[in-house]
């Protein structure tokens, strides 16, 4: 069997069940697929130091070998905070209003790629597979071709891929589309970010495209794309909801809920996520229904992240305002409607919230999949199980169709599907429940990966296989 290359900005290796990760789901599977093939685990340390160098941090443990490499300040400020989330996250999650095109940005993302490819090559070995992960190296594979890797190489994009109407609003987006078909094999979570992404190589590449089985053939070159929806690891993430932290934060929330319903929603504090849309919509469903406060509690888990860019900043701050605006407007002396936790939690905590809570609000603005979805689905009681309410715009949307599926940007909507949920019949939860249950349970992240791994070693590209995997 072929060593496995994983490519990623940061590497997370495991530290045990339960612990928080800042890649969560990825970790998971990357960590489970390596194990089992051996390999390298590549990525940026977090660290900076004042001249680039290159050398590699390496480090072997449970069967692979993590390999890192410092960057230079102003790597980090063009490549990570400049380009990959000021420029292309907006972008491809359709706010062209707040995405930045800066040359400096450009060349950084470029130089850095570049800096990779020329520290990773020395640690290929003829037969491994190479997948990269995600919007931080759409050009990585181009750079690794020409210093001559021969190698499988595939991409997995985990955010939304945006219609081309948009996507040409970027500087040189030809360059770039062209220089990721130099992979072998690039994954989408969804086939609507899939369709996308074939639509862009035949209308502005003019790219040779069947898109009935994903080929794209272009300059002389053969890639398949294809769907490969991300799940959960659902074994271990229902052995976490037997430990006693899992018990614990189950109970500390029904007990502080005074018998309240309980809604939650777990995001990082991003404009993605539509967390002030969704204050919003609770705005209303107070406003419509006396005595709202003693019977509905709703808790909102938003880590902070990239707290250097201005536009998180401003989320946060606008977040803090509407919740203490709803706060001051529809509390009572006892009571508190919103309770805002701007801090992260271990998943076996969170087995223990998404269990206490009736009802799952899960509404981004757009969304690559939303493992989120998938947890609170889980982790719910079989016996009395919630209410999943999941935007549309998230890629788990394809799958979950059993949800209560909205449009997050219609507060009307939302709030119609919240007292749904609030009064729907045990024996529709159930019946709800069972089927998005199945789903998440029969196509976890293990699954997935295996999936992947299995298209980008084929021998053949040209194999007709249906495009969504």
């Amino acid at each position: 069997m072929s060593r496995l290359i994983v490519v990623s900005n940061r590497v997370s290796v495991t530290k045990g069940r339960g612990a928080a990760g800042a890649q969560g789901g990825l970790a998971v599977a990357m960590n489970g697929a390596l194990r089992a093939r051996g390999g390298i685990w590549f990525g940026w340390s977090g660290n900076e130091v004042d001249r680039f160098t290159g050398q590699l941090t390496m480090q072997r443990a449970d069967g692979f070998t993590t390999a890192t490499i410092d960057l230079e300040p102003h790597d980090v400020d063009e490549y990570y905070n400049g380009y990959a989330n000021r420029t292309l996250w907006p972008l491809f999650h359709y706010r062209i209003d707040l995405a930045e095109y800066e040359n400096e940005f450009g060349m950084g993302y470029e130089r850095v790629n570049e800096r990779f490819a020329n520290s990773l090559v020395p640690l290929v070995e003829d037969d491994d597979v190479v997948w990269v992960q995600d919007y931080h190296f759409l050009p990585l594979a181009e750079r690794l071709r020409a210093q001559g890797l021969k190698n499988r190489i595939g991409l997995f994009l985990h955010i939304p891929w945006p219609p081309a109407r948009l996507f040409v609003s970027l500087p040189f987006h030809e360059r770039l589309v062209a220089a990721m078909l130099h992979y072998d094999v690039i994954g989408f979570q969804s086939v609507e970010w899939l369709e996308s992404f074939l639509h862009y190589c035949r209308k502005e590449l003019h790219a040779d495209v069947d898109e009935d089985v994903g080929i794209v053939r272009h300059e002389g070159r053969t890639t398949v794309a294809r769907a490969f929806p991300i799940g959960i690891d659902h074994k271990e993430f229902m052995e976490l909801g037997e430990s006693d932290a899992a018990r614990r934060a189950h109970d500390r929330l029904v007990g502080s809920a005074r018998n309240r319903t309980v809604v939650i929603g777990v995001d990082r504090l991003d404009y993605s996520k539509g967390l002030p849309e969704r204050i919003d919509a609770m705005e209303r469903l107070f406003n419509q229904h006396d005595d709202m406060v003693n019977k509905l509690l709703y808790i909102q888990i938003a880590p902070p992240s990239r707290e250097d860019v201005r536009s998180y900043q401003e989320i946060r701050a606008t977040l803090e305002q509407k919740t203490g605006q709803f706060n001051g407007a529809h509390s009572d002396v006892d009571l508190v409607p919103i309770r805002y936790v701007n801090r992260g939690f271990g998943r076996a905590e969170l087995f223990g919230f998404y269990r206490a809570a009736k009802i799952g609000l899960v509404t981004p603005i757009r969304d690559g999949m939303n493992l989120v979805a998938k947890e609170y689905v889980a982790a719910q009681d079989p016996a009395d199980p919630g209410v999943l309410i999941l935007s549309r715009f998230a890629g788990a949307a394809e799958q979950l169709t059993d949800a209560l599926l909205v449009n997050p940007l219609n507060h009307d909507e939302v709030t119609r599907a919240i007292w749904t949920a609030m009064n729907m019949p045990l024996a529709e939860r159930k019946e709800r429940w069972e089927a998005l249950n199945a789903v998440v349970r029969d196509s976890d992240v293990i699954g997935w990966a295996a999936d992947f791994i299995e298209q980008l070693s084929g021998n053949s590209t040209e194999a007709l296989e249906p495009a969504m995997h």
